[in-house]
């Protein structure tokens, strides 16, 4: 196995504050790696000291095997990297073509190379002669990208390339960008505060928490079985409540259920995401009442108060459908848990 990148007890401080606490993680040759979390956590941050923009405080990054900082100092311009920032940063000024150019050496500085570059973004040579105030928010980002791909880095950064876009440019140029870096083969990191974006778009994800890793994986991995209750509850809806397990069922108020863990025994806390709970028309499971309907077009998310809550759970549990519903706030329905809840220590 070879990696592009590999990061080694990682620290960064700003005057008294820590910033990165001892990151550490490697990212295989050809895949792409999101680093997701909220605002605040150290992810681009931890970008900065990756491309070279920033010196670490501690620690070591290596670059397909040559140490870049740590010990060594190799600055950005002299690393193999491709940087798209989250405006694209695109030169105002001149045209595409010369944006485009500007990644190029200047004898490779061709109209033919220029228009293979853009081709590769799903850019026709047209757009080589407009400016960027003439491209809408996902041409401008594949005119960024296309540019840094003209270095032929051996690692591609993106610091949120997308979060400026509305949700259908943003899911389209999201796809159009996960193809372009596919078919080259360079390996990525995408650094995002969007949980979906990171869970789609990547082959390993990496959750941060307040300047440290709290867990890195695939993104079935992570949205599956998340390591705490706060990682679970960042990355997707999640119903957490107080269990007693035995022998392998978790007794809580969804009723009972299996768990994923052999060795969990004893008071816990369980979680279920909400696709995992279902509404039963047989009169199974446990009861409750509607308290609310949230319509979000292709799915619904049911607010349900469980009558059999105990002690300091709410007994509130989100349920996610799919399709309409003619259940309104009032109604009383029964559900039961479908396949295995993650335990947690109480």
């Amino acid at each position: 196995m070879t990696y592009t990148l590999e990061v080694h007890g990682l620290d960064k401080r700003f005057g008294p504050t820590t910033v990165l606490n001892q990151i550490g993680f490697t990212v295989e040759s050809g895949s792409t790696t999101a680093i997701v979390g909220p605002s605040g956590c150290g992810k681009t941050t931890l970008l900065r000291l990756i491309a070279g923009f920033e010196r670490p405080d501690a620690g070591t990054i290596a670059l397909a095997g040559r140490v870049v900082a740590g010990g060594s100092w190799t600055p950005a311009h002299r690393r193999s990297i491709g940087y798209v920032a989250q405006d694209g940063a695109l030169f105002p000024h001149t045209t595409v073509g010369a944006n485009v150019g500007f990644g190029l050496p200047r004898r490779g500085r061709t109209t033919a190379r220029i228009t293979e570059l853009l081709e590769m973004v799903s850019l026709d040579a047209s757009f080589a002669t407009r400016r960027p105030d003439q491209l809408s928010g996902g041409q401008q980002q594949r005119v960024a990208l296309a540019r840094a791909l003209a270095r032929e880095p051996e690692l591609m950064l993106l610091d949120e390339p997308f979060s400026a876009l509305d949700a259908g440019l943003r899911a389209h140029t999201r796809r159009i960008v996960a193809g372009v870096l596919e078919k080259a083969g360079i390996t990525t990191i995408l650094v995002t505060h969007d949980q979906p974006e990171a869970l789609s778009f990547a082959d390993r994800v990496a959750v941060m928490s307040a300047g440290h890793l709290a867990q890195i994986g695939t993104p079935s991995e992570i949205y599956s079985t998340p390591i705490d209750v706060p990682t679970a509850r960042f990355i997707g809806d999640a119903v957490v409540l107080a269990a007693f397990v035995t022998a392998g069922t978790a007794r809580c108020a969804l009723g009972d259920i299996a768990v994923a863990s052999n060795s969990a025994h004893g008071d816990v806390r369980v979680m279920v995401r909400p696709e995992q709970i279902e509404l039963t028309p047989d009169g199974t499971g446990v009861s409750g009442r509607v308290i609310d309907v949230e319509y979000l077009g292709s799915e619904m998310l049911l607010g349900i108060r469980l009558d059999t809550a105990t002690g300091t759970d709410t007994g509130r549990v989100t349920v996610r459908r799919f399709g309409a519903t003619t259940l309104i706030p009032g109604d009383h329905v029964r559900v039961r848990v479908v396949g295995q809840a993650v335990t947690y220590p109480a």
